[in-house]
């Protein structure tokens, strides 16, 4: 799978350079993903502009991203959609479950909305 990672003090930008999210690249965007958790970061923007097409196995794995991230007090955004992908969402009714804006850039904003109203984050606390 072809993807760029772009980490952020407060968010990674993970971006899939890939037309087809399936079967055959799901394993390792889920695994990618729990790497990136793994790694610290509460939140994280998944820049999908080129994907064009998605499947079942495809939204599992960003059914796995989003559980991951938000069970964390983070947040994971699902960002440039192209029209199939937001069609399957809304046809699956998981476009209430995702957070789901139009850009990078309002993905960043949504994330620090989410750090304001949560407050600072346990480490900073102790």
């Amino acid at each position: 799978m072809k993807y760029a990672v772009d980490k952020k003090e407060q968010f990674v930008v993970f971006t899939i350079m890939e037309e087809k999210l399936d079967s055959s690249l799901s394993p390792q965007l889920k695994s990618e993903l729990l790497t990136v958790h793994a790694e610290g970061y509460k939140n994280l923007i998944l820049d999908m502009g080129s994907v064009k097409y998605a499947d079942s196995s495809g939204l599992s794995a960003l059914l796995v991203g989003n559980r991951t991230f938000n069970e964390d007090g983070g947040v994971f955004v699902l960002s440039s959609l192209q029209e199939h992908v937001v069609k399957l969402l809304k046809i699956s009714m998981l476009d209430k479950v995702f957070k789901v804006v139009d850009d990078n850039e309002a993905a960043a904003e949504a994330i620090f909305i989410h750090e304001i109203e949560n407050g600072p984050e346990k480490d900073e606390e102790e």
